[in-house]
């Protein structure tokens, strides 16, 4: 469990936690388990990046970005090799296969920080870091509304040890609940962009997950959606499978009045947008 220290606020909460004062859902962790977790005629072994090893299904076309935009970065994600098990902070691994077809091969830290909305930050984040859009990084806390950024934190060091420190201040005092009220609500799933994030807040816990790349159908406009999370414990993104349509997993068609994942399940009005 990860716990927040806020300064104004007495209470405890975790990373996927929303504070006591809000809409209260009486959703819980789902486990819908799936035999083989995808489609493996969708999944390239030999990819390393998220656009190399997930194949769009026959139909559709993968979206591409310019090397400047969220989506490029998305798309070129590096990927550990296909066996790969998700590791969390303190060296074990997350064995249910059924719930993941790769795990994303960046370092999470030894802390128990790095959960759903705090992966879903520090992608955003890593991107403008990589794109030296310093001033565009800042999050908001929970305790006050208001944002932190890194330009004031880094004090001209942009090192990555001083930017990987900014973000766990920001882990320790954000969550689902703060990044659920920064974030804009998108109006129509139909309206989705790779980068748009699930964000529920849920009570006690919530959950975010993030689109990672999408391909469209050009005859209908139908767009599908890869998705990644991280959970509690801290554990590394992985991009997860779809329980509901194995043939498509892990692609997803976001259509209906519940989009369910295999650790969570959403609703429409849980979308939102960084622009």
């Amino acid at each position: 469990m990860k716990i927040l220290y806020l300064i104004s606020v007495p209470f405890v909460l975790m990373s996927c936690t929303a504070s006591s004062n809000q809409n209260k859902s009486q959703d819980k962790p789902e486990q819908l388990h799936v035999v083989d977790g995808y489609n493996q005629k969708l999944i390239d072994p030999q990819g390393k990046t998220i656009k190399d090893r997930f194949l769009p299904p026959v139909g559709y076309d993968r979206e591409n970005y310019k090397k400047n935009e969220f989506g490029y970065f998305l798309q070129q994600l590096p990927l550990k090799p296909i066996e790969s098990l998700v590791t969390y902070y303190n060296g074990r691994t997350k064995d249910r296969r059924d719930i993941y077809a790769s795990v994303i091969d960046l370092p999470i830290g030894k802390r128990d920080l790095h959960q759903c909305a705090d992966a879903v930050m520090r992608l955003r984040a890593d991107y403008l870091y990589q794109n030296k859009k310093y001033k565009d990084i800042h999050f908001n806390f929970l305790s006050d509304g208001k944002p932190r950024y890194y330009e004031q934190f880094a004090a001209g060091d942009y090192t990555y040890p001083k930017y990987w420190k900014y973000l766990e201040n920001i882990f320790a005092y954000a969550n689902t609940s703060s990044l659920h009220d920064e974030l804009t609500t998108v109006k129509s799933m139909d309206d989705v962009q790779i980068g748009d994030t699930f964000v529920q807040k849920g009570n006690p816990i919530g959950h975010a997950i993030i689109i990672v790349d999408i391909a469209v159908n050009p005859k209908n406009g139908q767009k599908l959606v890869l998705m990644a999370q991280s959970y509690m414990p801290a554990q590394e993104l992985q991009i997860i499978n779809n329980p509901v349509n194995k043939s498509l997993s892990p692609w997803y068609v976001l259509s209906g009045d519940v989009i369910r994942t295999p650790e969570w399940k959403f609703y429409p009005q849980n979308l939102k947008t960084w622009n």
